[in-house]
């Protein structure tokens, strides 16, 4: 699989699509891996971002917190900087073509790919075999669908997802052999690739940022403890109380890349990327401050960064009008273009038209 830089392929013409899942609060690990790359893609690419809603409901789940959850979720790209004349911005569940692709593709999809999934692994493990829901392992061929649906050429993925992206290439190549081609021309098609096979386009900086309590694990919504991330709402007195209380280490001065020193590379990472400086700017200014002066540093940038995100969120959900307005917009334009893959796939796979 190739791997692109996004600063070294910039083909206008290339379609890129992205989601985040409604669960939880959006956190800064969301925003710098994913969310705020987004803003600079809408530029370059065609760009298609949505909630991914489905995927919420893969393990348990608050019924009620769902809808709202996907409105701020929404809310929040657009406070982001994503922009709606730009990009398409819509919810999952609102282009129905996701859940229909995903029942064909499934049908050409062994079991023993599923299986070898990482995150199904230690998820399933987690829960217990009674308390995980079939959608747990099926889930990456929904994933599969959300990417093929769009011939989607790039799909910006952080290092602990190429596992999916794997799949869903090899998902692709499978249908594109047992459909495509001659067989689907067979069929009143026109002939060749049913999906585009897509790469992976990797952030510059940032694609993973780790736990305030454990340099090792990745920031995530699931973990129990609120202290080991930032929400990218978080009031300015919660932020400086989680980096003040973050997890250090012994050592003098401050550095990148040293293997013993995690949450020391997390927290410049973190620096740098909110403040757009290079490595060797940071390196020069932070690399003789104690943690003290450090934190307090670190605390300013993160709040100077994020309320202005935190002041247009609010004003975008106190007009639901205008929320829903850019969702059904950006729901249209994606179904226009997921419509005609899946009517493609039909047709290949021997459906009787509609």
């Amino acid at each position: 699989m190739t791997f692109f830089q996004s600063d070294e392929y910039l083909d206008p013409k290339k379609r890129v699509v992205s989601g985040v899942q409604p669960t939880g609060l959006v956190h800064l690990g969301n925003y710098l891996g994913a969310i705020k790359n987004w803003v600079s893609l809408q530029d370059l690419y065609e760009t298609l971002f949505f909630i991914v809603d489905l995927h919420a409901i893969t393990l348990p789940y608050e019924a009620p917190q769902l809808s709202k959850a996907t409105r701020s979720t929404a809310a929040i790209y657009l406070a982001c900087g994503i922009d709606s004349s730009k990009a398409s911005i819509f919810v999952q569940s609102h282009v129905r073509a996701h859940v229909e692709l995903m029942w064909l593709l499934s049908s050409s999809t062994p079991i023993g790919w599923l299986n070898r999934m990482i995150q199904f692994k230690e998820k399933s493990r987690k829960a217990g075999d009674e308390n995980v829901g079939v959608a747990l392992l099926t889930y990456p061929v929904l994933m599969a669908s959300d990417i093929l649906l769009y011939q989607s050429d790039l799909v910006p993925v952080g290092e602990d997802q190429t596992q999916h992206l794997e799949l869903t290439r090899e998902i692709a190549e499978r249908v594109n052999n047992l459909y495509g081609g001659r067989k689907w021309k067979k069929m009143g098609g026109r002939g060749g690739s049913l999906f585009k096979v897509p790469e992976a386009l990797i952030p510059p900086a940032g694609a993973r940022v780790m736990s305030l309590t454990n340099g090792l694990s990745k920031m995530s919504k699931s973990a129990p403890s609120d202290q080991s991330r930032i929400n990218l709402l978080d009031p300015k007195d919660v932020i400086m109380n989680k980096i003040k209380r973050c997890k250090t280490d012994s050592f003098p001065g401050l550095e990148f890349d040293n293997p013993e020193r995690p949450e020391c590379n997390n927290l410049l990472s973190i620096y740098q990327i909110i403040t757009g400086k290079t490595k060797e700017e940071v390196i020069r200014e932070c690399e003789n401050m104690n943690w003290g002066s450090f934190k307090t540093t670190l605390t300013d940038a993160l709040i100077d960064h994020l309320q202005p995100i935190q002041v247009r969120y609010e004003e975008i959900m106190s007009d639901p009008g205008y929320l829903d307005g850019v969702l059904l917009e950006g729901s249209g334009k994606a179904a226009e273009i997921a419509d005609i893959t899946l009517n493609n796939v039909y047709q290949a796979m021997g459906f009787l038209r509609r």
